[in-house]
């Protein structure tokens, strides 16, 4: 039997519904494909298919969900009546509702038709040649750990019994590789990768250089003596610290008592240069789609502006709790059709239109430290407190160059610390996941070694 198609089956939910409920129907279908290689061999080729419908059903404030591996056409209607039954369990609440229908502006951009055929055999050879191209980088990196190559060709439909319908797809794809640098017995690490909408986008000679260099560079690193300076934050660093971030300003967590900045609305929370934004309709990050995870149109949401915080991400659950004038920023996330929506950010990134060039930011920081990795960020970091104590490993910045490698080193301070000593941002804005941030200049910190 034929797979039905996706808004078929988002219908079927729909016809289900009786007098009384509102009723909504998440339904995702992709293909992923990854390609591990190393010593010029494939070490891992693997194919995967997802398919499913989650239902969403709300009756007198109550909710009920459920859901279903690649159903056939039929069966969702045993879903709906599911869903109907977990809500008769749950407590009412009166902030449970669906969106109110909104038209979407398409996206066409974020789906290559030329990438959804592309055979594997490009693709193993993507991985294979990124392996030999950062080899061939540095003649003291001999290896990788690995080299790989992954992609997905994706597609979304959702729909309400409150008018909501949209429909999208999309291809995404990525090149990672670890570089081994060695000299003596020493071993160092350097990783990179690339990602884009289709094979074109990613430049696989920059990758390989890219990664070679942060291996290389750091043989010979030693343990500083504590000091007090200017600090510069690689820009795959400063997204780690904004991922700790993007939880204190979802109106989920504040909402929940679980945030930093839950009473700092209107208040001065970063330096004057800082503007953070969440941009769901940016085609160069990899979070954008034309509408949110229930159907809410994406946006750009500014988060703060000149250093002040003006709000948070919302869905529709979380606007409505937050009261009148409140309305959902388009931040609806899901992990999957097996779970109802939550607050997730799009593209998350620190907006620097007058950014100046990197090299620029080392010359003001001369005398300082250029931190190029940082461990423990999740776990020594809360979005709470805003506490954080990492491990850190760079370089030292002298004349304006990267001089002398440093390891071992710790950084202390607090999140609204760290944003109010901003002083410089760089033209380099580069996506990790769902965050960016170009290069970020802190005007002084401490970073503790011997």
């Amino acid at each position: 039997m034929m797979a039905a198609d996706l808004p078929d089956l988002c219908r079927e939910a729909l016809g289900a519904a009786r007098d009384g409920e509102a009723v909504e129907a998440y339904a995702s279908h992709a293909r992923r494909m990854h390609v591990k290689v190393r010593g010029g061999e494939v070490q891992q080729l693997s194919r995967a298919e997802t398919r499913g419908v989650g239902v969403r059903l709300i009756a007198g404030g109550r909710l009920g969900y459920a859901y279903a591996a690649d159903p056939e056409p039929g069966e969702v209607a045993g879903l709906v009546a599911r869903a109907r039954e977990m809500a008769a369990f749950a407590t009412p609440d009166e902030h449970n509702a669906l969106p109110e229908a909104q038209a979407a502006e398409p996206i066409p951009e974020l789906y290559r038709s030329s990438q959804a055929a592309l055979d594997p055999e490009p693709k193993v050879a993507t991985a294979l040649e990124l392996e030999r191209a950062t080899v061939a980088s540095d003649p003291r990196v001999g290896q990788v750990e690995d080299a790989m190559y992954g992609d997905a060709v994706s597609r979304v439909a959702v729909a309400s019994t409150t008018g909501t319908v949209g429909e999208y797809e999309r291809t995404d794809c990525w090149c990672a590789v670890t570089a081994l640098a060695v000299e003596g017995d020493e071993t160092q690490t350097g990783y990179a990768f690339r990602l884009g909408h289709e094979l074109d986008d990613l430049d696989r000679e920059a990758c390989a250089a890219e990664a070679a260099l942060r291996g290389s560079r750091l043989l010979g690193a030693s343990k500083p003596a504590s000091a007090r300076g200017p600090v510069v934050l690689d820009p795959h660093v400063a997204v780690a610290f904004l991922g700790v971030l993007a939880g204190a300003l979802s109106a989920e967590s504040v909402q929940k008592g679980r945030s930093l900045f839950a009473d700092s609305v209107g208040e001065t929370v970063a330096a004057p240069g800082v503007v953070l934004v969440d941009d769901g309709r940016l085609v160069d990050g990899p979070g954008a789609s034309p509408f949110d995870d229930e159907g809410v149109p994406s946006s750009r949401t500014v988060l703060m502006d000149g250093g002040v915080l003006l709000g948070f991400l919302h869905n529709t659950y979380t606007a409505r709790r937050a009261g009148a004038g409140t309305r959902s920023t388009g931040n609806a996330g899901r992990a999957g059709y097996r779970s109802p929506p939550g607050v997730g950010t799009t593209n998350l990134y620190l907006d620097a239109p007058d950014g100046i060039d990197p090299s620029g930011i080392l010359h003001r920081a001369d005398g300082g430290v250029y931190v190029q990795e940082v461990s423990g960020v999740h776990s020594g970091a809360s979005s709470i407190s805003g506490e954080f104590s990492v491990g850190a490993t760079g370089l030292r910045i002298e004349g304006g160059e990267l001089t002398e490698p440093l390891r071992e080193m710790t950084i202390a301070s607090t999140l609204p610390e760290m944003l109010k000593a901003i002083s410089a941002l760089g033209s380099d804005l580069r996506f990790f996941g769902g965050a960016g941030s170009p290069t970020v200049l802190i005007g002084e910190m401490t970073l503790a070694g011997t």
